[in-house]
């Protein structure tokens, strides 16, 4: 069939409007797309809890408080030299260390502040991040994701420095030993994290992830290893809560009713 000029003007006129349409509709769709996920991740992170400590009062934060006295508690103690002394032998983790007294230490050691970071902007990232994860979290969860993850750092720098230099950069020398691990912001890193994961919350987790990354390979140091591996133990964490969530959603399965047997114009079967 042969199209008059003026007919198939019209339909390639179509088609072009059509694949100009698309493509202007691409970035609305992609503005569209981005504007829910901040609304939703604001909601998460921020608008769900505030309804919770509306809802439960300031004794939902408990942990928040507990976490920040105790920080500034050992702060104070560890200005003295004898009190950081003892700041040191009740609270201070180190490769070296026996791994019985490690383990021992780490519980104190969420609370006792690197030594040469400032305190009090340690001090309110710590207390956002107990606040947030105990509203949406609850307090037992918040406790376990917070020592998982310094435990974790805890434990891979030892491995790290039983393998020794080398190993492709994963080996840290023996004098490694000696330096204090990072105290609470291992827990900090873990928990910011692990919330990002479980709410959905990308923005949150490019703030938290991202930032570590960009941490260890400006500045690479013991302490930056130890918040890379907070960081994907509670990917890990956040990511074996989700698939248990989605197991108990949509894993169980739904028995049918039996159809009743046929019967037969005679009564049999």
């Amino acid at each position: 069939m042969i199209l008059r000029p003026e007919v198939e003007g019209r339909r390639t006129g179509q088609a072009g409007d059509g694949a100009g349409g698309r493509r202007r509709g691409a970035p609305l769709r992609a503005a569209a797309f981005v504007g829910r996920t901040l609304r939703d991740e604001l909601y998460g992170i921020v608008v769900d809890p505030l309804r919770q400590l509306r809802r439960r009062g300031p004794s939902a934060l408990l942990l928040a408080f507990v976490a920040c006295g105790g920080v500034i508690f050992f702060h104070a103690i560890a200005q003295h030299p004898a009190g950081e002394t003892a700041v040191r032998i009740v609270g201070g983790v180190q490769g070296d260390l026996p791994l019985w007294l490690a383990l021992l230490r780490t519980p104190i050691s969420l609370y006792v502040p690197a030594l040469d970071l400032p305190v009090w902007a340690g001090i309110t990232q710590l207390f956002l991040a107990f606040a947030l994860a105990e509203l949406a979290l609850g307090r037992l969860r918040t406790l376990a994701v917070a020592y998982a993850a310094t435990l974790a750092g805890t434990l891979t720098v030892r491995v790290m420095i039983a393998m020794g230099p080398g190993w492709w950069g994963l080996g840290l020398p023996p004098e490694a030993g000696q330096v204090l691990d990072t105290g609470p912001s291992a827990a900090v890193v873990g928990l910011f994290t692990y919330l990002s994961v479980v709410r959905r919350a990308p923005v949150v987790f490019f703030l938290t992830g991202g930032s570590m990354v960009v941490e260890s390979i400006a500045k690479p140091n013991l302490a930056g290893r130890e918040h890379l591996i907070a960081v994907a133990a509670a990917v890990a964490l956040g990511l074996y809560h989700e698939r248990a969530r989605l197991r108990r959603l949509f894993g169980t399965p739904v028995f049918l009713p039996a159809a009743a047997p046929k019967t037969r114009p005679g009564g049999s079967t």
